[in-house]
Order: C-alpha cells, then structure tokens, then sequence
C-alpha cells in the first residue's frame, strides 16, 4: 500500500509468531527511497484485506461491512444446533465464521421463549408435543398423535405445560434437545 503522497509504502504481513524485520526494511527504504512500514496483521484482517467467497456464496462480511470483529466461541455453533464440523463452521480465515454472532442472539431469544421438547402444545391442528426449533423462522417442530410433523409460529401455539412422549425421539435425541434447550446436560 503506497500513500496517496508518496510519502510512505506499507507492507502488511501474517505470521504466527513475531518477525523481526529491520534488516529488510532497511534495504527496501534504500530501494524504493521512501519510507517503509511494515505492519503484521492477524488472519481475520487478512480475509478482510484481501477478501473472497464464504461458503454462503455471498462477498465475505469482513470484506463487505464488517468493521470490527467481535469474539465468536463454539457455544454460538452449539447453541444453534450446527454441526460441530471444523471445516462447516470456519471461515477462510480458519477462524470461527462472524456469521455465527449474528444470528446467535436472535437464535437465544427464541430457545428462551419456546417450549421445552416433549411439552404438549395447541394449535389450529390439534394438540402435539414439540419436537424441534426452527429459531428464524420463530416456529416450532410440533409432532401430532398420528406421527405428522408440522412447523408451526410459535405465535400460534398455546403451551399446556404437559409432557408428551416424541414418538421419533430417541433417547439420545431427547436428552440433546434438553441440553439444547437448558444449555446444560439433560436429566
């Protein structure tokens, strides 16, 4: 990056490890007689500066409108119900996708409105127990005596507070919607 005025060149640069580059800067400046910066940068600017495709197909959002990065964790990908798969939720930076933080506080606020899974539920087409989330379409999963699954809005459900049997729940399954739904193991 040359300086409209020409007054300085700065090079940016990852490493993993600090680099000592005095040497090099020494001879460039002689080079190109101007003022040289060299200036080492993490991988998420990286993908920043020099941008490209996420896996949505979409320009990246550190490229487009990010403009600073906040922390993501794993708990964001847990939470909302993502496949633990290094390489489904890392950027091309290698890093944790900053798509994970947007969506994760509107995925939180619905998960603490929703019943739990097994809870009876009313609506217009009878009575079922909730089986699944679907947080961004603020719906639930309802599972009706006759093993049909609808998605209903969570607007249009009435919550009973009885528990029901999930005909396609295992027990493996139940007990990861409790740690889902609670954030902690289910008892």
């Amino acid at each position: 990056h040359v300086m409209f005025d020409k007054s300085k060149m700065i090079f940016y640069f990852t490493s993993e490890k600090r680099v000592d580059f005095r040497e090099m800067v020494k001879e460039l400046a002689t080079h190109f007689k101007i003022r040289i910066e060299l200036r080492q940068i993490g991988v998420r600017d990286e993908a920043k500066i020099v941008g490209g495709l996420g896996p949505c197909g979409m320009n990246l959002c550190c490229k487009s409108f990010l403009t600073d990065f906040e922390s993501i964790s794993i708990k964001m990908a847990k939470d909302q119900n993502l496949p633990l798969n290094p390489f489904k939720i890392s950027g091309i930076c290698g890093r944790l996708m900053c798509c994970l933080r947007y969506e994760y506080d509107s995925y939180k606020e619905f998960i603490e409105k929703a019943p739990e899974r097994g809870i009876k539920v009313k609506c217009s087409y009878g009575c079922g127990g909730v089986c699944g989330y679907e947080p961004l379409k603020k719906s639930i999963i309802v599972e009706f005596d006759s093993e049909t699954r609808k998605s209903i809005p969570l607007s249009e459900v009435e919550v009973t507070n009885e528990r029901v049997e999930i005909k396609g729940d295992t027990g493996e399954e139940a007990k990861s919607a409790d740690k889902d739904k609670n954030g902690a193991e289910g008892v």
